[in-house]
This record gives C-alpha cells, sequence and structure tokens, in this order.
C-alpha cells in the first residue's frame, strides 16, 4: 500500500513539476518576445543599420553561451533578455528594408506575425494537448537544420534564388517540426530548465518570421 501511495505522490509531484516549468517557459517567452519587438521598434525608429552577419553570429553564440552557463542562476535571465534584445536589434532592420522595398511592406510582415503566431499556438497547443511524444525527430532536425543553414550560405554566396526559396521553405517546415519537438521536450523531462527552454523556443520563433516574411516578400514579386 505504501508502495502505491509514493508512487501517486511522485506521480502528482512530477505532474505540478511539469506544469510549473510549462507555465514559468511560456511567461518568460511572452516576455523576452515583447522585449525583442521593443528593441526591434528602437532601432527603426533611429534607423539603426543591420551589423551584419558575423557580428550577428559573434553576438548570438556569444549571448547563447553565456545563457547555458548561468542557466541555473538568476544572471541567466539578465542573459536571456540581452540575447532576445540584441536578436531584436537585428530584426528591425530587416523589418524596416521590407516596409521600404515594398509597396505593401506592413502588410507583408503583419502576415508574417500572424502566420508565426498561427502556426506556434497551433503546433504547441498540439503538443500540450495530445501529449504526444515527438523525441523521435530530434536527430532528423538537427541534421535539417544543418542542411538548410549551409545551403542558405551557399544561396547568399552565389547569388540563386531558387535555392534560397527552397531553403526559406525547408525552414518553415523545421521550425513547425522543432516547435513540436522543443514543447514534447517540456512535457516529457528532455527539458527541465524554463531559461534553457524559453531560448530554444524564442530562437525557433525567430527564424520560422525570418522565413515567412522573406517567402512572402518572393512571392509578392518585388524581392
Amino acid at each position: 500500500m505504501n508502495r502505491i501511495d509514493m508512487s501517486a505522490v511522485h506521480s502528482e509531484g512530477s505532474i505540478l513539476s511539469t506544469n510549473k516549468l510549462i507555465k514559468n517557459t511560456y511567461m518568460l517567452l511572452s516576455m523576452t518576445l515583447l522585449f525583442s519587438a521593443a528593441t526591434a521598434g528602437l532601432s527603426m525608429v533611429f534607423n539603426l543599420p543591420h551589423p551584419g552577419f558575423i557580428l550577428t553570429l559573434v553576438g548570438f553564440y556569444g549571448l547563447f553561451f553565456l545563457t547555458h552557463k548561468f542557466a541555473n542562476s538568476s544572471m541567466g535571465l539578465v542573459c536571456v533578455f540581452a540575447l532576445t534584445g540584441f536578436m531584436g536589434l537585428t530584426i528591425g532592420p530587416i523589418i524596416g528594408a521590407y516596409t521600404t522595398m515594398f509597396s505593401n511592406g506592413n502588410q507583408l510582415v503583419m502576415t508574417a506575425m500572424g502566420g508565426t503566431g498561427v502556426i506556434f499556438l497551433g503546433l504547441s497547443g498540439y503538443a500540450l494537448t495530445t501529449r504526444k511524444n515527438f523525441s523521435f525527430m530530434g536527430g532528423f532536425l538537427m541534421v535539417g537544420v544543418l542542411v538548410a543553414f549551409l545551403a542558405g550560405i551557399g544561396a547568399a554566396i552565389f547569388s540563386i534564388p531558387a535555392l534560397s526559396l527552397a531553403v526559406s521553405a525547408m525552414f518553415v517546415m523545421l521550425m513547425s517540426g522543432m516547435i513540436l519537438y522543443q514543447t514534447s521536450d517540456l512535457i516529457h523531462g528532455g527539458e527541465t530548465n524554463y531559461i534553457l527552454a524559453t531560448v530554444g523556443l524564442y530562437v525557433t520563433i525567430y527564424n520560422l518570421f525570418l522565413s515567412l516574411l522573406h517567402l512572402l516578400g518572393i512571392f509578392a514579386g518585388e524581392d
């Protein structure tokens, strides 16, 4: 009887811990997205230039490393806001370019934002509701992201529009899969740190938005 009781207590404790993790992750994710939107807006207001590919990578991976290093302390919160704020500064000039280059630029940006929100909420909600385990997708997604990233570099260097289009489409599919995978990780114990979970979901949303925006720009016929 005691064994059964202890098992029930352990199961209830695990559920409460998982629910707390999910709550903290989505709360922090909401705040970082708002903060990132604010820094993106500031970069547009002050017409700040894009830092460039190299500086963006250095800034992202440097802050990403610090976030992982301090993920189990309050300093981790500072790092995650620094990271998402920096990424907001990098996306601001891109959004500004779209609103300037396209006659319907504001509509394209809003459509990309809406599409990103619908995809994220839909897939994340599906994973949370069904509680299916999508951990089997991990290896495929990692390989897919690496291939798409390298293909994206090739498309940029050799100026191949068709490859660039394919890469954006690949990223939309891969990021959609990442939402299922990362949400499943929260439910099934693959990720137990809400700061790291927030960073993972933020990066997925960031890439999904940019990919959708690029696709919309291409189909608008002016990119």
